[in-house]
């Protein structure tokens, strides 16, 4: 039994000499998955995002910290253990939706408002700060130049931003997510996590239709006289 789960573990294709795990193709399925779901406001978002965030997750500190060290993904690996965190919240607070408004769509799209909004770029530059600082003493061994953290550090910070963001049905986190993109994608490609950058570079095309999506409708049912959100 244990081998049978060590082989599942290690299961993989090779694509130009490089062992791509199908841990890392079936968790990058379920994330873009419940991108679809997200876009769509339906509750099944999070928790499939969820199984996908478990999978990528072992990927992610495998690659940090496996025999051969590529690099220091401690933001992409990091990020999943919140990812988690966070679905947990917004899959209850979407639930609460559903059943307040009794329909499919599990959330009513809106801006943040300039206090909310404020506040969370505030938190932001703070949380990138620590993250640059935590991650470049973690990873002080690794032969990647200082401003590598950074990017690392923004691709944390700004993940945990939009899927917050996400939850409290502010349609500024798909504007967050298309920034988060632009950093990752090259990072994750420079680490040969090929199926990732080319899931986050579907990801950016995904996200731009998901805006449009979320502000026609944020527009459509800001005329609508019932309230139909949550605090």
């Amino acid at each position: 039994m244990t081998h049978f789960f060590s082989d599942l573990y290690d299961a993989h294709l090779t694509f130009g000499g490089t062992a791509i795990t199908w841990r890392e193709i079936v968790g990058n399925a379920f994330g873009f998955a419940s991108a679809i779901g997200g876009l769509r406001r339906r509750v099944w978002a999070w928790p499939i995002g969820i199984v996908g965030n478990v999978l990528l997750f072992t990927v992610f500190i495998a690659v940090t910290f496996g025999a051969d060290e590529r690099g220091p993904l401690l933001g992409q690996a990091g990020r999943q253990v919140f990812f988690i965190l966070t679905s947990i919240y917004g899959w209850h607070r979407w639930r609460q939706t559903r059943m307040r408004v009794q329909g499919d769509a599990a959330v009513r799209p809106r801006w943040a408002t300039p206090g909310e909004r404020v506040g969370y770029l505030v938190a932001a530059v703070a949380g990138i700060v620590l993250c640059r600082w935590l991650f470049g003493a973690i990873g002080a061994g690794f032969p990647v130049p200082s401003w590598y953290f950074w990017c690392d550090a923004w691709i944390f910070v700004g993940s945990m931003l939009a899927t917050y963001a996400m939850a409290r049905g502010w349609t500024d986190f798909w504007l967050v997510w298309i920034a988060v993109d632009l950093v990752g994608v090259p990072e994750l490609w420079h680490f040969q996590l090929y199926p990732s950058a080319l899931l986050y570079m579907a990801y950016m095309l995904l996200v731009l239709y998901g805006f449009v999506v979320w502000l026609r409708i944020g527009r459509r049912e800001t005329r609508a006289p019932e309230e139909v959100g949550v605090a």
